[in-house]
């Protein structure tokens, strides 16, 4: 499935920060349609109208419009160390996996990625639950007054092992993902009647879409059990506003089932996946736009509206050593114009 590849004309600081820029931009506009998948997994999102829209014009009504970016700063904020992380484990992974002759196959490619993919969540794991419970608490008459003091609550009324409730779903919920993803990658050839490297970057976009809602509708059974861990707690007004009470990750499965149905296990699935695209489409863009701005910056490009090469530079080079070429493409020429006796 299609991954940006690595420009090496932008350094590792510019990948970071675009990358940051991007991601962090994508969930900003996207926070209201997750704010409505979460009220809908833990149970809050009550009402004679359902539906996102429904969820989502209830919390305005309720607690203003400010409330539909609930839980959006942590998120903002664990970007950077979860991408690190995923990235320094997808490559002691991929070292693992790849054979004598250094080939790797894709399902250990795609193992790869999950496997690191969990390890970063599992790490990061407590911003997550604060970010659950900053969504699901009532904005005008809070339980946390932001991000510190709710890891603070949590850790002094419930533990140090509270901010790792419901962590095992995670790790659960990576099996069918992967399966999800082996499976779009098999049936790529026939869905577009072409070989993977000729993809167009349409044809590109689609794949990630198509992964990621394959993948999310798969696995997210196990994310609604997981939501109503993080939110269930004694201390909070209504339990955390959780529909069904249970006394662990297995009876919170037979609970729901035996309550609503098991189609309670999809709740917010809608929600869910009309977030993919607007997601990955601003995510792509504004690290398109990013990057062209930091190629401009580097000198490779003429302008950071458009990707026209700047004459004469070899766009192979690397951004240090493009700055040592000019450099010493510029002391030569001043040496050139010094008068000779």
């Amino acid at each position: 499935m299609a991954t940006w590849r690595r420009d090496g004309r932008l350094t590792g600081g510019q990948r970071l920060l675009c990358a940051g820029a991007a991601g962090a931009l994508s969930l900003t506009v996207t926070a209201p349609l997750e704010l409505a998948t979460v009220l809908a997994q833990v149970g809050g999102a009550r009402g004679p109208a359902r539906g996102p829209w429904a969820a989502g014009l209830r919390v305005w009504r309720a607690e203003g419009p400010r409330a539909l970016w609930k839980g959006n700063a942590v998120a903002c904020l664990r970007l950077f160390p979860c991408s690190a992380l995923q990235l320094a484990a997808y490559r002691k992974f991929v070292m693992l996996f790849t054979d004598d002759l250094g080939h790797i196959s894709q399902w250990s490619s795609i193992m790869a990625g999950s496997l690191a993919g969990m390890v970063s969540t599992i790490v990061m794991y407590p911003t997550d639950l604060i970010k659950t419970r900053l969504i699901v608490q009532n904005l005008l008459e809070p339980s946390y007054r932001g991000i510190l003091h709710a890891f603070s609550t949590v850790y002094q009324q419930e533990g140090f092992l509270a901010l790792y409730r419901g962590v095992s779903l995670t790790v659960l919920g990576a099996l069918p993902f992967s399966a999800g993803s082996l499976l779009v990658y098999i049936n790529l050839e026939k869905l577009w009647n072409g070989p993977r490297d000729r993809f167009s970057p349409l044809q590109n976009f689609a794949n990630v879409c198509l992964a990621a809602a394959v993948t999310q509708t798969l696995s997210f059974p196990f994310d609604t059990v997981k939501r109503k861990m993080q939110a269930q707690s004694p201390h909070l007004p209504h339990h955390g506003g959780v529909d069904v009470h249970f006394s662990g990750a297995v009876d919170c499965f037979r609970q729901i089932v035996k309550a609503q149905g098991v189609l309670a296990l999809w709740n917010g699935l809608t929600a869910n996946l009309l977030k993919i695209v607007p997601y990955f489409g601003v995510m792509f863009g504004t690290f398109e736009f990013c990057k062209r701005i930091c190629l401009y910056q580097n000198g490779y490009i003429v302008s950071p509206l458009s990707y026209k090469l700047t004459p004469g530079v070899d766009q192979s080079l690397k951004p240090q050593e493009l700055r040592e070429f000019k450099k010493f493409f510029k002391t030569g020429q001043l040496k050139s114009k010094k008068p000779t006796l």
